[in-house]
């Protein structure tokens, strides 16, 4: 194991992700967990709103104070909600294609599993699920396929991409493409930002480069520095929204959290703005996969903890939860710092559309949340959630640190509560079942009475009766 020295601002791996700096990290944690000054100063900078350091969070992770438990959930509660209200932003994942070379021991898709059936979508079949995806009531998609140069080319997903936003059904638009395809070259970044993309997405898996290189023996991605430098080549490559994440399970919940939180700190070192988002997927069953052979296995609880800590720690980044998670578990999470949800989702190739053979034999992964997404959207309005299918950051240009620069000044929110309401109400409009459309339009009404500027008040008003009269796409 290389002993190179830590680095956040380094263009290498093994120094910005520093295997002795997150051990080190880890000891002190251990040590300090019953500091109650300590925890307290950590606390009282949470508080603050300009985040934590990774050395901070992990003390936070290892306490076992419970009144210092509940005062971390009531920061992060009170973080999220200063930062991106009472607002989830909705999406869904679409697979085009589960042909992969990589041996990745915890994922159905390796290589040498000859029991999953193998598609690959068409440009048609990929319009018959986008159709689909667009009569559930979505706007917006991230992408997923398996790594293999031959049948999963670059040229595929730039085709895909175009296609998905060429599809125009009915009053149904993908509005924002999000990709999270394997590690790639500066050149097919930029290719990617040119396509117009969203946010670029790719989970680390693990940090620990020991045990990442146990899981991941063979093909491309067993090359743990290509792997952990990819966002450095995306945002030279002009793709300045990232968004990262571990499968938690896989390894030591600990060293992943300090991980995260390390990529985090190195690319605003590096490039003035950190992750768009972070994801927390935990290990689930799956073809050829159990996760009982994964001993680090993280309950609801140190789940919970996880989410905590990250809000608190990195304040302005989304965090997304996937129908991985089970609608208690979910539950939980939003309270304590989760801003985006899949809903009605599908982890096989074509599982979207009616018709296309083997498509639930090739899933990724068992599903936990398996409502609709009306279901789920009643759900949110249930807990006092504004369900958005908002994209206008990524279309009006507010990415990277024009958007960091917004929410960190408290005023991102100016923009994203009258356009989280507009889009509500265009999905209650055009796929709401008759109890949603009700409580979607008691809260319409009640929250756009509060806008604080009467100008942008007046204007979404305004906005939400041409809604009704069938006209589409209002955004700030």
């Amino acid at each position: 194991m290389s002993r190179a020295k830590y680095d956040k601002h380094s263009v290498h791996a093994a120094e910005f992700i520093n295997d002795a700096e997150i051990r080190d990290t880890l000891d002190y944690a251990v040590a300090n967990k019953d500091n109650k000054s300590l925890l307290e100063e950590i606390l009282r900078k949470a508080e603050e709103g300009n985040g934590i350091s990774h050395r901070e969070a992990a003390v936070l992770i290892e306490m076992e104070d419970k009144e210092i438990e509940e005062r971390l959930y009531a920061i992060a509660r009170k973080l999220k909600e200063r930062i991106y209200g009472n607002r989830i932003v909705m999406f869904a994942p679409l697979y085009l294609s589960n042909y992969c070379i990589n041996g990745c021991v915890y994922c159905p898709y390796h290589a040498i599993n000859k029991t999953i059936p193998r598609r690959k979508l068409t440009q048609e079949e990929i319009r018959r699920e986008v159709i689909a995806l667009q009569d559930m009531g979505h706007k917006r998609l991230a992408l997923e396929t398996g790594e293999h140069p031959k049948l999963n080319p670059i040229e595929y997903v730039l085709e895909s991409i175009d296609t998905i936003y060429s599809i125009h059904h009915k009053n149904g638009a993908i509005r924002r493409v999000n990709v999270n395809i394997a590690a790639t070259t500066v050149e097919n970044y930029t290719r990617l930002k040119d396509a117009g993309i969203g946010t670029y997405i790719l989970f680390e898996e693990t940090y620990d480069r020991e045990t990442y290189e146990k899981l991941h023996p063979t093909g491309p991605k067993s090359d743990w520095a290509y792997h952990t430098e990819a966002m450095d080549r995306a945002m030279e490559g002009g793709i300045d929204d990232v968004g990262i994440g571990a499968l938690f399970g896989i390894s030591s919940y600990r060293y992943d959290l300090v991980g995260i939180l390390m990529h985090a700190e190195h690319l605003e070192a590096r490039f003035g703005v950190g992750p768009h988002t972070i994801s927390v997927p935990r290990i689930r069953p799956a073809d050829d996969i159990d996760p009982a052979d994964f001993p680090n296995a993280v309950t609801d609880e140190v789940f919970r903890r996880i989410v905590a800590v990250l809000r608190v720690a990195v304040p302005y980044t989304g965090m997304i939860v996937s129908t991985r998670e089970s609608k208690r578990s979910r539950e939980l999470v939003l309270d304590v710092g989760v801003s985006q949800l899949s809903g009605g989702s599908r982890t096989s190739v074509g599982g979207y559309a009616e018709g296309i053979e083997d498509a639930e034999e090739s899933a990724q992964f068992d599903i936990s949340d398996n409502r609709t997404l009306d279901e789920i959207v009643e759900w949110l309005l249930d807990l006092g959630y504004i369900p958005s299918f908002c994209t206008a950051c990524y279309r009006e240009g507010r990415t990277g640190d024009r958007f960091m620069s917004l929410a960190k000044r408290g005023l991102i929110g100016n923009c994203c509560a009258p356009n989280a309401l507009m889009t509500l109400a265009e999905y209650i409009e055009d796929y709401a079942s008759p109890q949603v459309k009700l409580k979607g339009k008691q809260m319409i009404a009640r929250l756009t009475e509060v806008i604080p500027s009467e100008k942008v008040r007046r204007i979404t008003q305004s906005n939400l009766e041409e809604i009704v009269k069938g006209k589409r796409d209002f955004r700030f």
